[in-house]
């Protein structure tokens, strides 16, 4: 019979049960096992490295900084649903849903210093259809509920554009309604 490992915030951190990872101006500088583990990852692979290196485009990566950024609230607190990319093993390269959340340690410099928390969400919500990166980031926020104006604010495109790329999930998915579109995205 093994001993049980030792209770210390550090053995917390890396057998906790979603993933875990601080930063400092967009590189990982620690993880946690689940991180690893969700990511197909080593150690090596994300720890020292940018956040880019788990975003499926360079574009989605800006664009997600820039909406945390105009996003956070006063204590430097946020949280959406996006799209990320495996990193190594037998699914690298894969694009799966992931929800995270977090908060930068200085709101007035989101950037500087957070604490983001990852949880793997293609057990229940696969990933189907071949979108572009930003039908990939409008389709998130339908499924938080946004309005297109309030989409629109959050990725500074107009409401109309918006609309276009809503047009254009609704023919991919076959969806009549926005509701609907909404549930055959998240079935």
């Amino acid at each position: 019979m093994s001993a049980a490992p030792p209770l210390d915030y550090r053995t917390a951190f890396d057998l906790a049960p979603i993933g875990l990872v601080l930063s400092r101006h967009r590189l990982m500088v620690d993880c946690n096992r689940r991180v690893l583990e969700m990511f197909g990852a080593q150690r090596e692979q994300l720890v020292g490295r940018s956040f880019e290196v788990l975003y499926p485009t360079h574009e989605e990566f800006e664009r997600t900084g820039q909406r945390i950024v105009a996003s956070l609230d006063e204590q430097g607190w946020y949280a959406d649903e996006r799209v990320m990319k495996r990193v190594d093993g037998p699914r690298r390269g894969e694009l799966f849903w992931c929800h995270v959340s977090g908060r930068a340690l200085d709101p007035s410099d989101p950037h500087a210093a957070g604490i983001w928390a990852f949880e793997d969400l293609s057990s229940h919500r696969a990933l189907k259809l071949e979108l572009t990166a930003r039908e990939r980031e409008i389709a998130a926020l339908l499924i938080e509920g946004l309005t297109s104006k309030g989409i629109g604010k959050k990725l500074a495109i107009s409401p109309r554009t918006v609309d276009v790329y809503r047009a254009r999930l609704m023919r991919k998915v076959g969806a009549a309604t926005t509701p609907e579109l909404v549930h055959k995205l998240l079935s």
